[in-house]
């Protein structure tokens, strides 16, 4: 196999396969290689590398089942096994989780689904998220595949925590290196009047964890703006208002169009993301088409992060490191 480093235009090609940058500071499309088939330590070190470069990489036309689909995310990790899936995940192949499970969640507390993501997400920013990220041990990384998409709607979007982290003023990085925020499952939600099953269940199964407000990326060593809308609580040292207020600048500074990447998927179309570089935001524009949108995602075990004084995060409750 021959091996051609060239680099024009932003691109690499190497062992066969071709990295392809698609927006400036984050994402890269792979072509040249079936996530399917056998491919050597080299294609998988190259497109091990584009990930940790680009925060997260797209292929296309792939043929992954849930079979492969795993054996694929074994190359980079270990897989996540979920305690808890929904009823369209495959039963006898754990690592995998249907994202379609998903518009199960609000009749399972008497919502519809457009009740339930409008809680959840009554803000702008509140929808972006990383997977996980009230455990004490994020998922590392994702590969989503998709299986059934619309013919237009249901796109994604991811933004490169590390590049928004670069971007602050300097006095900004001096100021949040040194903090710390609680990560709390169920943060934001709008109850509904009266009794609220979903709170409820949020309060029997509460995960909520003490994370640096920037982490040091445990393999490129980038700092990293490690601030979500779904799970950050509170920052601590701070009042609730300034807290409010750093942290709704924060995100802002996270999403900043020239920090993100938007994907249009087809069907076949894999996406593999750093889950500890990046926040992502789920499509809200697709469910009243009538189309189904069927997504299949196995997660890559974590590690604790570490801020920049070396302190590791804190389990509050809910998680421990390892345990899923």
């Amino acid at each position: 196999m021959t091996t051609d480093t060239g680099t024009a235009g932003g691109r690499r090609r190497t062992g066969g396969i071709e990295v392809r940058p698609v927006a400036g500071y984050i994402g890269a499309e792979i072509t040249g290689v079936d996530l399917a088939g056998e491919f050597d330590d080299t294609v998988a070190a190259e497109i091990r590398a584009a990930v940790l470069r680009w925060k997260v990489v797209f292929f296309r036309g792939q043929r992954l089942d849930h079979a492969s689909h795993v054996a694929l995310a074994r190359r980079f990790g270990e897989p996540v096994v979920l305690r808890r899936r929904g009823g369209a995940s495959p039963p006898d192949v754990p690592e995998v989780e249907t994202t379609a499970d998903r518009l199960e969640l609000g009749g399972r507390f008497g919502m519809d689904h457009e009740e339930w993501l409008r809680r959840r997400r009554h803000t702008l920013l509140r929808g972006w998220h990383c997977d996980h990220g009230a455990r004490v041990d994020p998922p590392a990384a994702t590969i989503l595949r998709a299986e059934t998409v619309p013919p237009y709607g249901g796109d994604t979007t991811w933004a490169n925590l590390a590049a928004a982290y670069a971007g602050l003023s300097a006095p900004v990085r001096a100021f949040v290196d040194g903090l710390r925020a609680e990560h709390r499952l169920g943060v934001g939600y709008q109850p509904r009047p009266g009794d609220d099953a979903y709170v409820r269940h949020l309060l029997g199964h509460q995960i909520a964890t003490v994370h640096p407000l920037v982490r040091v990326h445990p393999e490129t060593g980038e700092r990293v703006l490690f601030v979500n809308g779904y799970y950050v609580e509170q920052i601590e040292g701070l009042s609730r208002a300034e807290s409010t207020a750093m942290l709704e600048m924060l995100l802002e500074q996270a999403v900043r169009p020239e920090y993100t990447v938007r994907f249009r998927w087809e069907p076949g179309s894999v996406a593999f993301w750093d889950n500890r570089a990046t926040i992502h935001l789920a499509p809200g524009d697709s469910a009243h088409l009538g189309h189904p949108r069927i997504m299949h995602r196995v997660m890559l075990a974590g590690d604790v992060p570490v801020g920049v004084d070396g302190t590791p995060s804190e389990p509050v409750t809910g998680s421990e490191p390892g345990r899923w």
